[in-house]
This record gives structure tokens, sequence and C-alpha cells, in this order.
């Protein structure tokens, strides 16, 4: 990194790796998910056996050139693989195969929620290495311990330019980027690993670039970035000169560790693999996997507010996940959308959270019934938080319980003038400060025709009753 390049104060890049949802590895025919016994998902190609050669996985071709679409990539005409030369315990060969001097994706971009384009450099494939297991912490154990379930696992490798000047930038990039790989279906966040070592450098030192492995999710790349950023900010304040080094993040003590100066890549000898042909990416292939890309989430943003007339942070937010993006489509088929996008985006979205629950747990036919009710002003909006907490745990018709339990609401102008009058009498204080311009005051009289009707009244009904009785 040179001076002339960068003006803003921080400058990161990302190098986000993710697992592809394939149900086997990359090169061999063992299972990607299943079994967690140690070293029970391998076979002699994943382990690196003298004499076993690799097959390519279509399938995760196939994945990565969805996502190199999606990004707005250009796609190299051909599939090269190369040999990352490394001697380290987590790849059994002594050499990870990779891609390097051909990516499979170049000159992208990621939009992030702000507007702003960030360049993706490169998106290539590679294998996972193995899992290695630091008992007592990496800092401080005296072995380590290898599981090579995960080795020959199929990665994505996605590098950004560093053009990110914040830790909410690479937190928001990291969401979004994960936002798309569930879209096009080839990641499953409830099994695949996504990580990121970001490269973060400031303007004080003169841009020094210092590269942190290994962060696992989108909430912890900001926390790592944050401290990084701080601890470079405070060393130079001391004077210290920073240095281009390598770092781990630990987590549980929300620090960066030092471990070993920065690799260049040429000092990884990269080779073209011998075991692996040239693959031809046909134009006819390409168009194939174009016509499969669904709408991903920043068109169906965009479509919720011109369509729906939702505002953009619901559309946004709704638009952000995949199935409650197709939930609400759905339901507001049968609702007014802007109360569909009110009740999934917050309403759904609280009990879920609260309950630890998710999309695919949630009753549709029933949500739908309660909806309608509440639109119909059938119930008000309260009760209906209430039954939306209990249908989440468990499935049962909002109808049914509304009349069995007798909590429809009162609507009728003539009951509740009745229990207005009630009030009124009773709480003659609250009327009196009310004429004298104490508006909290009819707030009250309405919590306390609430509470007579047990919240079962209409509350745009009741406010006009009590104003027009208290005059």
């Amino acid at each position: 990194m040179t001076n002339k390049k960068f003006t803003s104060d921080v400058v990161i890049g990302l190098e986000i790796h993710a697992e592809l949802a394939t149900e086997s590895k990359l090169f061999c025919g063992c299972a990607t998910h299943g079994s967690d016994e140690p070293n029970s998902r391998v076979c002699e190609v994943c382990l690196g056996m003298p004499g076993c050669k690799p097959v390519l996985d279509k399938k995760a071709v196939e994945y990565v050139l969805k996502l190199c679409l999606a990004l707005e990539c250009d796609v190299s005409p051909e599939l090269i693989f190369s040999r990352k030369s490394y001697f380290y315990p987590d790849m059994a060969k002594n050499y990870q195969i990779s891609q390097y001097e051909i990516p499979l994706g170049v000159k992208g971009k990621l939009i992030l929620e702000n507007g702003k384009e960030i360049g993706v450099t490169r998106v290539h494939m590679e294998e996972d290495p193995a899992a290695l297991i630091h008992p007592g912490g990496i800092m401080e154990s005296k072995y380590v311990l290898v599981d090579y379930n995960r080795s020959g696992d199929p990665l994505v490798e996605v590098v950004t330019e560093p053009e990110l000047n914040s830790p909410e930038e690479a937190r928001d990039s990291m969401k979004k980027l994960i936002s798309i790989l569930q879209y096009l279906e080839i990641f499953d966040i409830r099994r695949c690993i996504i990580k990121a070592d970001a490269n973060v450098s400031i303007k004080e030192s003169g841009y020094t670039r210092v590269e942190i492995k290994n962060i696992t999710g989108f909430k912890e790349i900001e926390r790592a970035l944050k401290y990084e950023v701080e601890r470079q900010k405070k060393a130079v304040e001391e004077g210290i000169q920073l240095k281009h080094e390598t770092r781990a993040w630990d987590s549980g003590k929300g620090i960066t560790r030092a471990l070993r100066k920065k690799e260049v890549e040429e000092e990884y000898g990269y080779i073209i693999d011998p075991d692996l042909t040239k693959i031809e990416i046909t134009d006819k292939w390409i168009n194939k996997i174009k016509e499969e890309l669904p709408e991903l989430a920043r068109e169906k943003a965009e479509k919720f507010v011109k369509e729906y007339g939702l505002s953009k942070t619901d559309a946004q937010v709704l638009a952000s996940d995949k199935l409650l993006a197709e939930l609400f489509e759905r339901v507001a088929k049968k609702v007014d959308a802007l109360l569909a996008a009110k009740w999934l985006r917050r309403e759904l979205i609280r009990v879920l959270n609260y309950h630890k629950k998710e999309l695919k747990d949630v009753n549709e036919k029933y949500l739908v019934e309660l909806l309608q009710m509440i639109e119909k002003k059938e119930i008000t909006e309260k009760v209906g938080q209430k039954i939306i907490e209990e249908l989440v745990v468990k499935p049962f018709s909002p109808k049914e319980y509304v009349k069995k339990a007798g909590i429809k609401v009162i609507g009728s102008v003539k009951d509740l003038e009745k229990i207005c009058k009630e009030v009124i009498k009773e709480n003659s204080k609250a009327v009196e400060d009310y004429k004298a311009g104490n508006v909290k005051a009819m707030q009250f009289l309405v919590g306390q025709v609430m509470r007579k009707t047990k919240g079962q009244a209409d509350p745009g009904v009741l406010n006009k009753i009590l104003k027009k009785l208290v005059k």
C-alpha cells in the first residue's frame, strides 16, 4: 500500500471464504456433512495419499459460476487449478488445491446498504484445509489435534478491493455476501462455515497493512476490526513502528494476537496442478447458469418499494433474508402489504428471535389467518401480539382461539359509549384535566376503557367516542 493510493483514515480489504452447500467434497466423494466423529469423513484423495487422483465436482463449479454472475464478474473462459505449497498439518499432502494465476471471476462488485460499490478483485475456488484444534487456546496449547473431516470441502473465496473504510462497512459487506449466497441457494448458514481474513491499515501509520486471520461471522468481523484499528492508532501515538504481520482474532478475549510476519504470495510456490486438466467455460454453459439466477435481495427490495409501497428500510430488511422475502410476497397476496410488512418485519422476527425459532417453524396458514383478523379489526393489535407469541411456539387457529377466549374486538359504538360513560363518571379529575388542556389525561381515560374491555376495544372508535363525550 502507498500513501498516494488512499485518502481515508481507515483502509480495509476482505478475503472471504464461504463453504459451498454441496453434498460431496471438491475433489472426492466424501460427504461434506454428517458424522462429527473426528477423521471419519475422509478417503485416500482428501488425505493426499500417493497415487490418488482428484476428480472435480461439477456442481461446485456451477455454484461458483452463479456467484460470479451475481457479483457481475468477468468470467474466465477456462478453469485452471494450482497447487499452493506449504508445510503445515492442516494439509496432509503439503499443498492446497486452489486457483491463483486465473481466478474464475474478476472485476465484480458488491453494493452496500448505503449504495456504495465495493470492487470485487477476484472470485475463485479452493479446497478447505483440515480443522486444527488447540486445547487450551491457540497461544497456550502445547500440542495440536487435527481433524481431516473438513479437508477437501469446497470453498469459494471472494477478495474485495481495499475500499472499505470502517468496520461497519466490512460487516455490511459480509451481510450482503451472505444474503447473495443464500438467494443463490449455494450456501446453508446452518451447516456451512463462512470466515474472513481482513487486511487493515490506518493513515497515521502510512497504511502499513496488517492481516487478521480466520474471523468467523459478520458480527465478529466488526468487533475484530474495531479493536485492531484502535490498537494501531494507539501504537502510532506511543511511537511504536507498525510492521506487516499476520495476527489472529481471539473472540473470547476480544483482542488480536501476533502470529507471524506477513507472507507474500510468491512464498507459496504456486504451480499449475498436473492432476487436473483445464476445463472450458463455454458461453452455452454461462447462459444456462444465467437463466437459473433468481431475483436477488437488492432487486427484491426495489420491487417491494415500487409495487407494494413499502419504505426503503422495511423493503431492505424483508429482502435481506430470502425466506422472509418469499413469505412476505405470499402473505401480501392475502392481506394488505403494509400490514404484512409491519408484522413480519417487527412482530414475527421479534418472537422468532425470542424463542430461538426459524421461519420454517412458522405455520403460514395460521399466520395469514391472524393478520386477516387484525386487518378486519376483529381483534386489536395488542391481542394480535399475544396470539403471535403463542402461535410461533405451537400452531393453532387464531379464529378458534379468539372464539373460545371471547376476546373479539368490541367495535359497537353503543357498547363502547356505555363503557366510556362509566369511565368518565369514575375519573372526573382526568376529564377536567383534559378540558384544561392536559392531553395526557385523554391517554389515561383510553387506558381505563381498554382495561375494562380487556384490550378488546377498537382504539380508533374509542378515541372518537371519548373526545365527543368530554367536550
